[in-house]
């Protein structure tokens, strides 16, 4: 049979989602001699056609990490949306229009979360694509990202030929409410709702962002099958279910309409229950053949209807606007109003963002406001209803309100900043930034001692934590011998830190804690990196123009080389120690198989190509080594066959003993 392209360039975007599994999640679906006969096949292919050689083939690299690409996708069944119902007549009306087909009608209702739309396709039980919905006929290929949500099943519990299934991924709102606290505390623009965070995650190039973001799905629909009959919708979730698909949570079979009802105002009523957003329930004839009776408009299905909940929003007096000063200097307004009752709590706070965002909706000191919860999470103000009689439009303040130092813009206008480093809010938020966990990891600095600390000023910047001595603790509320002793030599012991955990601590503008380690690995030292130009920093893997600029002025700036200075003096000088790789595998291809004991296999990956080796998927003429545990399958046989040296774990650990010893004889 001719092989085409198309056949080409799906047996790629296979082999790469093998590969992912296999290299990035350290979870593969398929056995070893599988993926090998794919990839032989594939190499075939291109020895025959080199013209149809893709840059992402998987025979281009060994094991690196595998990026999106949002290739288009025509969903050969198309995922429409559904029609929008805003009241019971409404709803009624849906029901007249259903009883003129049939009598005897089964509906199932389910709630309508607030996500993105996917669709996942199956062959043979495995997991090969998933797609956005995109305009409802042609989407986007986010396969890699897809995968990284843990709750969809990688192999099916029966191998069906074809599967394709409709789902919803969101975030939940626990996830959503710790990520907007991490942006506040990082003085960044922080997310609306829940539905823009996981459409931001899931929209990644690099799958391994796309993971960090915690997200999860519901499947609430089938698509498309083969090697099955299903006859309803309530029967297709349940089958799904028993495959391992997380099924909408609720999707009782009713047959009146006021069941119907009564059950969307179930729904309603425990809306702020749910651990995730909703907006809404969903009303789908149950019956297949009936829903094909029914057919569908242009753009919705005549079977199914969306009851959209009201917002809850409630209207209340703004009594203020308090400003407060961020870790970096930003300057954000927070309306304070009288409390009223959202989604189960009482609330009396909200951010307004920044001061075009209080002057678009001309906010106003005793406006009548209306307020929500965006994503039934964060408070919000929605807009001024009212102004009070005399009142004036809002002026944001010139000077910073804690230390009243002139305030300026940003440089795109959207931040006000107070650039003063001694502020003391900026000192206060920067200090609990410096001991967090992921900074310089002070075991008992929280925030109460640091607040002590500062108002019977013990300390004034961070760099005087290295000069705080125990009588000083023993002063402050709470501390006894053995706490004080515990705090001293906490904070001596973060002198031994890596360069790469100092500079996060800093809270350099734009330097996250995965670029405070390129920058230690790139510059060891504090010498060097303060001697480094903005070129020298851009060449770095991932840098541009605006991060660079960002160190560069930090360490320019006067009191930023004094506070360095004070560090230094007491003892905290910190470097970065950063492995030279080995030349004990420069050369040799290593090959993994079976299960290792007392590696896991990236760990082994990463020894080996510390001492300069590389690890291939597939065992060929130009394997060095076969690293083997317990079950080592087909590549053993290949192997053996093709006269490769096979090693077990103590092989492996002799070897890198060997080099060891070669280094000291050295």
């Amino acid at each position: 049979m001719e092989e085409t392209r198309e056949q080409y360039l799906s047996l790629v975007k296979e082999l790469n989602f093998h590969s992912l599994r296999y290299y990035t999640l350290d979870d593969p679906l398929i056995p070893d001699d599988e993926y090998d006969a794919m990839m032989r096949r594939l190499k075939e292919m291109e020895s025959r056609h080199p013209e149809w050689v893709v840059e992402d083939s998987p025979t281009k690299r060994v094991g690196d990490v595998l990026y999106n690409t949002f290739e288009k996708v025509t969903h050969t069944v198309q995922m429409g949306s559904l029609q929008d119902v805003f009241s019971l007549d409404e709803l009624d009306a849906f029901f007249q229009r259903t009883k003129e087909i049939s009598d005897d009608i089964q509906y199932v209702v389910e709630p309508k979360i607030d996500g993105l739309s996917v669709s996942l396709e199956y062959r043979d039980g495995v997991f090969f694509r998933g797609s956005t919905r995109g305009n409802g006929f042609v989407g986007e290929d986010v396969t890699f990202n897809l995968a990284t949500i843990s709750e969809i099943p990688k192999r099916l519990s029966e191998p069906l030929p074809y599967l394709e299934v409709r789902g919803e991924v969101y975030m939940p709102k626990e996830v959503f409410a710790r990520l907007v606290f991490e942006q506040q505390q990082n003085d960044e623009p922080v997310f609306k709702n829940p539905r823009n965070a996981a459409a931001g995650g899931l929209r990644q190039k690099d799958p391994g962002v796309t993971a960090k973001r915690c997200l999860s799905i519901f499947v609430f629909n089938l698509q498309q099958i083969e090697g099955k009959t299903l006859s309803s919708h309530k029967e297709s979730l349940d089958y799904l279910h028993r495959l391992g698909f997380p099924v909408s949570p609720s999707y009782p079979l009713l047959s009146k309409p006021e069941e119907v009802k009564e059950e969307i105002k179930r729904i309603g009523t425990h809306r702020g229950a749910y651990p995730f957003d909703i907006d809404g329930a969903v009303v789908k004839v149950d019956d297949f053949t009936l829903r094909e009776r029914f057919g569908s408009t242009a753009k919705f299905p005549r079977w199914a209807v969306a009851f959209k909940y009201p917002p809850e929003e409630k209207e209340t007096t703004l009594l203020d606007i308090e400003i407060q000063v961020g870790r970096t200097g930003a300057l954000t307004p927070t309306a304070v109003f009288e409390p009223v009752t959202l989604a189960g709590t009482s609330v009396s706070r909200a951010v307004l963002h920044n001061e075009d965002f209080i002057a678009k909706r001309d906010i106003r000191i005793g406006d009548r406001i209306l307020v929500r919860k965006a994503g039934d999470i964060i408070p919000e103000v929605i807009r001024s209803v009212s102004h009070a009689k005399g009142s004036v439009p809002y002026q944001f303040p010139d000077r910073c309100p804690v230390c009243g130092q002139k305030v300026q813009k940003d440089e795109d206008g959207a931040v006000i900043r107070c650039f003063n480093p001694t502020c003391p809010a900026a000192v206060r938020r920067n200090l609990i930034h410096f001991a967090s966990r992921n900074a310089m990891n002070i075991d008992g600095l929280g925030p109460a001692i640091i607040d002590q600390l500062l108002e019977k000023k013990k300390i004034i910047s961070s760099a005087d934590l290295y000069l705080l001595k125990k009588e000083d603790l023993l002063e402050l509320e709470g501390f006894a011998d053995l706490s004080a002793d515990n705090l001293i030599n906490a904070i001596a012991a973060s002198k031994k830190n890596p360069l790469s955990r100092f500079l996060f601590g800093l809270g350099i503008r734009n330097i996250g804690e995965k670029a405070a380690k390129q920058l230690a690995e790139a510059f060891p030292s504090l010498e060097k990196l303060m001697a480094a130009t903005q070129e020298e920093i851009e060449a770095i893997d991932g840098f541009g123009e605006v991060m660079a600029k960002s160190v560069v002025d930090y360490f320019n700036d006067p009191n930023a080389k004094a506070l360095v200075a004070d560090f230094r003096k007491r003892g905290v000088d910190p470097v970065e120690e950063v492995e030279a790789k080995g030349d004990l595998f420069v050369g040799k291809t290593f090959v993994l198989t079976g299960t290792l004991s007392r590696y896991t296999r990236k760990e082994a990956q990463a020894l080996i190509e510390k001492n300069g080796g590389k690890v291939s998927g597939s065992v060929s003429k130009k394997t060095s080594y076969l690293l083997a545990g317990e079950d080592p399958g087909s590549k053993l046989t290949k192997a053996t066959s093709l006269g490769v040296s096979v090693l077990s774990e103590a092989d492996f650990d002799a070897l890198l003993e060997k080099g060891k010893d070669d280094l000291k004889e050295e």
